[in-house]
């Protein structure tokens, strides 16, 4: 299949089957998100000795409406519909907007900077705190496995970044059947547990999730840094859509992504309410004990195919910020003879690599990694729904009227997860920050390098 006819809206009769092969690249990341998200986005009420009922309502409330308002509106519905020649993430967006406004550089330059920045830091965090959250899954089983947690992490995330020369394709022909039955275990232990309490559909009234930030503001901020997990990896649909096309991307996203997460989080939130003692690792938790072992080996798989999501969009990004001139030419191998969107960089791989080893050994734990996990990812939400709402003002791909307050809506909703994760920056929140700005400074030292060589 060409690259254009997969990029664009074109009925395909490999659509089906490439659609597929996104789970396996694509929605690693945002699938691994039930490991932590509702864990961590209770801790602070349970800490702070809240209502837990009220607590848990709220937060799957809010955990189901930022994948409907995030990553189905602002992404999937969207974002998508502003592609460069096929291609999609943060700098194709920039892209587009110099071309609508007829300006090049600029603000529009240096917001594509911030963005690209953040998400090549988020490249780093995303792996570390996947495989780390899934490996300590052990320590479930058993307390005797602790010690083994960092040093099995850090085999599992060498191998997958020794793995990426092949190429995406490869991957997604492996990995794809494994995140297959991860959605639908999922969505199965999610269902199962529904019956535990029939409260819990009292949560798809955003009503609980709002009531959080009306009634108890400070206490709500901490709880949507936790929440915020559970749409990290929506910027990987976009980054990604150079990779296997919007269609198939949106297809995998509605018939099986979104319907699994959202049962499995009312799942998880059912059982909680029945077993107040499970907020401590509800997913784990509300496994089976004779299916931990194996559960805690597929959620390990599946969060080194979570890697992959953010990995991919790094290349892309990073070959994309080449052509801009943010960075220097770096050797691109193409992996794939049917898609020109499947990239291999060994450099930025490499670079990653040694960012997600020093992440592990100094955080240790995703608990602690959690505190930096998000900064960064948000950092680059923001960036792209500033971008939006410029690319749709003149575009006119979408009426006005609707894509308008749409974003603005939608940018309300992140600045406010925003300010949640600005309370992290000061508890390991810093390394994102960091290591953005390190980015960020790089880029503009060398786009000044070239406008003095010009």
């Amino acid at each position: 299949m060409s690259h254009a006819a997969t990029a664009g809206g074109d009925v395909s009769p490999n659509r089906l089957k490439i659609a597929f092969a996104t789970l396996g690249v694509v929605y690693g990341d945002i699938g691994t998100s039930p490991l932590y998200a509702m864990r961590e986005a209770l801790h602070p009420v349970v800490r702070a000795g809240g209502d837990l009922r009220l607590a848990v309502l709220g937060v799957v409330s809010l955990l189901i409406w930022a994948l409907l308002i995030v990553v189905t509106l602002k992404y999937v519905i969207m974002l998508m519909r502003a592609d460069n020649r096929g291609e999609g993430g943060i700098l194709s967006l920039v892209v587009l907007v110099e071309t609508l406004l007829k300006k090049k550089g600029g603000i529009v330059l240096a917001l594509g900077i911030i963005g690209a920045a953040f998400f090549f830091g988020d490249a780093m965090i995303t792996p570390a705190m996947s495989v780390l959250s899934a490996v300590e899954g052990l320590s479930v089983i058993n307390q005797g496995f602790e010690p083994v947690v960092v040093p099995l992490t850090l085999a599992i995330l060498i191998s997958l970044f020794l793995f990426q020369y092949k190429g995406t394709a490869g991957v997604a022909s492996l990995f794809a059947p494994v995140t297959m039955v991860w959605f639908a275990i999922l969505g199965f232990i999610g269902f199962i547990h529904i019956f535990d309490n029939f409260e819990i559909f009292i949560a798809l009234n955003p009503w609980y999730g709002f009531r959080i930030l009306v009634e108890q503001p400070g206490l709500a901020l901490l709880v949507f840094g936790g929440v915020f997990l559970a749409v990290t990896g929506g910027e990987a649909l976009y980054a990604d859509m150079g990779h296997f096309g919007r269609t198939p991307i949106r297809i995998a996203w509605a018939s099986v992504v979104l319907p699994s997460l959202i049962i499995n989080y009312l799942g998880q939130g059912a059982f909680v309410l029945s077993h107040p003692a499970a907020v401590e690792n509800p997913l784990f938790l509300m496994t089976p004990a004779w299916g931990l072992i194996p559960f805690v080996i597929l959620a390990t798989a599946v969060t080194v195919i979570a890697s992959q999501a953010v990995i991919t969009g790094a290349f892309s990004i990073a070959q994309q910020a080449m052509s801009l001139g943010l960075l220097p030419r770096m050797n691109i191998t193409h992996t794939s003879e049917e898609e020109q969107g499947q990239i291999y960089i060994g450099q930025i791989n490499w670079l990653i690599l040694f960012g997600v080893i020093l992440l592990v050994l100094v955080f240790k734990s995703s608990s602690n990694l959690a505190s930096a996990y998000g900064v960064a990812v948000n950092t680059s939400m923001v960036v792209d729904s500033i971008l939006g709402l410029i690319f749709f003002w003149k575009a006119g791909s979408l009426p006005r009227w609707f894509a308008i307050p749409a974003l603005l809506i939608i940018l309300a909703v992140e600045l406010t997860f925003g300010m949640a994760n600005a309370f992290k920056i000061v508890h390991g929140g810093y390394m994102p920050v960091l290591i953005g700005a390190t980015i960020i400074l790089l880029m503009m030292t060398w786009l000044k390098g070239r406008a003095l060589l010009a």
